[in-house]
């Protein structure tokens, strides 16, 4: 059985713990850290065989790593700025992030 991703690389989203906004970069499928980060992390016990992503946090510099659970859509309409923003994503339609095209 293989679980499907809620949310999508350039999906603007919004921690419902941590009140945070953000931008999706990247998804895993399941849980990829180190058992010890998810001890001292990931202290409410998200689900490791569920989708976790990695977010550029909004008016930040920062990137989390978060379980679906924790994410909804946000639907602010509301750009995110972050200064690695644009190695990333190119354009903002209002609620999702163009992906650039890798260079090969």
């Amino acid at each position: 059985m293989t679980t499907q991703a809620r949310f999508t690389i350039g999906q603007v989203v919004h921690h419902q713990k941590f009140d945070y906004r953000g931008v999706i970069v990247d998804v895993d499928p399941i849980f990829e850290g180190s058992d010890e980060w998810y001890e001292q992390v990931a202290r409410s016990q998200p689900p490791k065989d569920q989708p976790w992503y990695h977010v550029l946090v909004d008016n930040g510099d920062q990137m989390t790593y978060v379980a679906e659970r924790h994410l909804e859509a946000d639907d602010s309409g509301d750009p995110i700025h972050h200064p690695a923003l644009e190695n990333f994503f190119s354009d903002f339609n209002g609620s999702n992030y163009q992906p650039r095209q890798a260079l090969n």
